[in-house]
């Protein structure tokens, strides 16, 4: 997708969105010692920073204030070297497209081989309750392609893939240290816990569910409670608010309700919409 594509996504999205009070990103700014962010528009682009090494999770719009904002947070675009995507849809892969200004083409870029099928053409994304393809997703960036399950080690970093499809057929989340679970577009956050993600969305809201449960039964049978990070709605570290309402899906054809108040990052100058965290 070019930049004149994604611009016009997000204009649509705009206007198709507005008022309804399903985007609520976190501001600009450091979530804890290892996780920060990047607003953008009405996304995240996160980072998680450990012994010197810095990776991003997610590559946002194609951007123009990126290199700007990261400079609010002290990194420098030039030292990341390893980017994990969830899906391949614009407002997560925008910084990597052939299009974009280029400052992480020296990075690899990390996604399950299932969604790696849109981007080489096998397979076309379908959005609006599945009556429109979405351009394709061009990138010259070396890929790594995850299996479900896949553990590995960037630098000192503990990365663990994890398949959940639905809203793409190859959606992925990452547990990062067992401590962060950075989730895209699989949980959006309502005042009242989180909800399969947005249902005019996804490639199969019926399947976005079910990976919902199969994900919260992973963490729990291993007793694990990191925190959640999601691409649109902030965070939680409370998994009975996470999953409170994993067999519902966020329905973007009416107004939801605003989150509780909460502290988050301030995106400087910008828009200080809070979030539950």
């Amino acid at each position: 997708m070019s930049k004149k594509d994604s611009n016009f996504q997000k204009k649509v999205m705009s206007l198709g969105y507005r008022g309804k009070e399903i985007f609520k990103p976190l501001n600009t700014g450091h979530i804890d010692e290892h996780a920060s962010c990047v607003r953008e528009w009405i996304a995240n682009i996160f980072f998680y920073t450990k012994n010197g090494t810095t990776i991003m999770i997610d590559a946002g719009y194609n951007y123009d204030r990126l290199e700007e904002k990261m400079g609010w947070l002290g990194i420098d675009p030039g030292t990341i070297r390893h980017i994990l995507i969830t899906h391949q849809d614009t407002d997560h892969v925008g910084a990597v497209e052939r299009d974009s200004a280029g400052m992480f083409q020296d990075a690899a870029i990390y996604l399950s081989e299932t969604e790696n099928r849109y981007l080489t053409g096998e397979v076309r994304r379908k959005v609006i309750f599945g009556a429109y393809k979405l351009p394709m997703v061009k990138t010259d960036n070396r890929k790594v392609l995850l299996k479900d399950g896949d553990v590995f080690f960037l630098d000192d970093i503990k990365v663990e893939a994890i398949l959940v499809p639905g809203h793409t057929w190859g959606h992925m989340v990452y547990l990062i240290d067992d401590a962060y679970l950075f989730t895209g577009d699989t949980i959006w956050f309502g005042a009242d816990g989180g909800y399969s993600f947005i249902n005019s969305l996804a490639e199969d809201n019926d399947l976005a569910k079910r990976s919902l449960v199969e994900l919260e039964k992973k963490l729990r049978e291993r007793g694990l409670s990191p925190k959640v990070i999601t691409g649109h709605t902030g965070w939680s570290q409370d998994l009975d608010f996470v999953f409170a309402h994993k067999d519902q899906v966020c329905n973007s054809l009416k107004k939801q309700r605003p989150h509780a108040d909460g502290g988050q990052p301030e995106d400087r100058g910008g828009d200080r919409r809070r979030t539950r965290d």
